[in-house]
């Protein structure tokens, strides 16, 4: 009776390290981890995308006027509609635009971009008092790995926080690792890597808090992910061998 005692603790035993080893922590689930009860943070980050080579713009000139802003807003034929025409940033940087020619955009804010137009048609005595509006058509964001929903995302604003892109995502599946989470920023041929942890507060602070176009978030997964996508079979080994032994005892135990 006493062997049969001790086997069954041991059983337990091992059971319960094995269930202990397959538990997540709180620390390697929750967000923002050390922020305070009613803590207040101000927002000082005054982020705005920037226009880059490759963007594509629809750009709309109103004035009091409509025939003298009319040669700016060139329409083209979809089957039985029409529809401003686009422009695209090209590699050097600049657009074609109607009756202006080059315009160098890259850099600039939309607001800046607004701005660099309404005066060139002021200070050339084309329009008196434009109204232009500017829309980034290809404003959108790649969200990849341990996420339940990956995918490319449309951004229909001037501009997303990290956050928000992961939840168009789905937000974070149990494996992915959220204190190591990689931001890829492409600006002109130039790639910048950021790595930003959302366990801390200081992810509101981080630069790439706030992503822009065509920026990649990459989700990358824990530690238990890695063991069981590369076939790492110590678990079910050790489970193998355990019952194996227990069995055995158990043989031996009820024969004697």
């Amino acid at each position: 009776m006493m062997k049969t005692t001790t086997v069954s603790k041991s059983i337990l035993i091992i059971l319960l390290l094995l269930f202990l080893t397959s538990c997540k922590t709180r620390k390697d689930v929750v967000y923002f981890q050390n922020v305070k009860n009613f803590e207040t943070m101000v927002d000082t980050d005054t982020f705005n995308a920037k226009l880059k080579i490759g963007d594509i713009l629809s750009i709309y000139v109103s004035t009091l006027v409509p025939s003298a802003s009319a040669p700016y807003n060139i329409m083209r034929s979809t089957g039985n509609q029409s529809e401003l025409i686009n422009y695209l940033i090209d590699v050097d940087g600049n657009i074609d635009y109607p009756v202006l020619g080059k315009i160098k955009l890259i850099g600039l804010t939309v607001e800046g971009a607004k701005q660099l137009l309404r005066q060139k048609f002021e200070n050339g005595n084309l329009l008196k008092d434009p109204v232009i509006i500017i829309r980034l058509l290809n404003y959108r964001v790649t969200v990849a790995g341990e996420v339940r929903n990956p995918g490319v995302y449309p951004v229909s604003g001037e501009r997303v926080s990290i956050l928000e892109a992961l939840g168009m995502a789905g937000d974070l599946t149990i494996k992915g690792r959220r204190d190591n989470v990689l931001v890829i920023r492409n600006f002109n041929g130039t790639k910048t890597y950021t790595r930003i942890d959302l366990t801390s507060k200081e992810v509101f602070n981080s630069p790439v808090f706030y992503l822009t176009q065509n920026d990649y978030v990459y989700v990358e997964p824990n530690h238990s992910a890695v063991s069981g996508a590369s076939g790492d079979t110590r678990i079910n080994t050790l489970i193998t061998i355990t019952s194996f032994i227990v069995t055995t005892a158990l043989i031996f135990v009820t024969r004697n």
